[in-house]
């Protein structure tokens, strides 16, 4: 899966949106990735992040 660092993506919780700067998040955890839990590591890559289920 590739997300570009400017990707923002909106979710609502308890009927307020926020406004999620995706990529970032995903380069901030993959540069951090020695860092994630195996917990961690194994939600991403359910979620089809290839990077984490390599750690």
């Amino acid at each position: 899966m590739k997300v570009p660092r400017q990707h923002t993506g909106i979710i609502v919780i308890d009927g307020q949106e926020h406004h999620i700067k995706a990529g970032v998040f995903l380069s901030h955890h993959k540069s951090r990735r020695a860092k994630l839990s195996d917990q961690q590591c194994e939600q991403l890559a359910a979620l089809g992040i290839d990077w984490a289920a390599t750690t």
